[in-house]
């Protein structure tokens, strides 16, 4: 059975993820109860781990640098803890490759939607993003065996890449969950739980 991280571990790890967001959406990451959550982010604001801030009409929480060295330390734990060590060094391996070429499809997305107010999802970028999908569910598989808080990257880029047909936005929108920043957050989860930088 896969292990189910501690919440307070999860809202820490949530604000790191998310870089940016509301108790809902903290909340939302990985499914935990808003008002446990609240609590959460109040005693890690407390110890100094995560900041609170307003600008441009928007009230969210952001991990500061103790905050991002405390989850670490407790991600690198949990990792030896459970055994996973092996396997998410393995699949983050793995993953480099099929990485190289989602960046490389989100930038030609990009450079290809600065000539076009509503670009159009072309054949190409789409059978990419396909692939990439189809590459993503096993590596998901792997880590999930081991880590519950895993779960989710391909049915989040599945389900953004479904809309993407009607809505281009859910490309590389950063107002969406689309598929950049689903993978942009696997990037970062594996980073983070293995301690390393891009």
């Amino acid at each position: 059975m896969p292990h189910a991280s501690p919440t307070d571990l999860l809202v820490l790890h949530a604000v790191r993820l998310k870089g940016f967001a509301d108790t809902d959406a903290v909340a939302a990451r990985f499914g935990l109860d808003v008002e446990q959550t609240r609590e959460d982010l109040l005693d890690a604001q407390a110890y100094g781990w995560v900041t609170r801030a307003s600008f441009a009409g928007l009230t969210g929480w952001s991990l500061a640098e103790a905050g991002r060295r405390h989850g670490e330390t407790r991600l690198q734990e949990e990792l030896d803890r459970v055994g996973a060590r092996d396997t998410v060094t393995a699949v983050h391996e793995e993953f480099l490759p099929v990485n190289s070429q989602a960046t490389q499809a989100f930038t030609s997305w990009q450079l290809g939607s600065m000539n076009t107010a509503t670009p159009p999802v072309t054949g190409d970028v789409f059978g990419q993003l396909t692939q990439l999908a189809a590459q993503l569910r096993p590596l998901e598989d792997r880590l999930v065996a081991h880590l519950a808080r895993f779960g989710g990257y391909h049915r989040r880029f599945a389900w953004a890449l479904a809309q993407a047909s009607d809505d281009p936005v859910w490309i590389t929108g950063t107002e969406v969950d689309s598929c950049h920043r689903v993978w942009f957050e696997l990037h970062e989860d594996l980073i983070a739980t293995l301690n390393i930088t891009r």
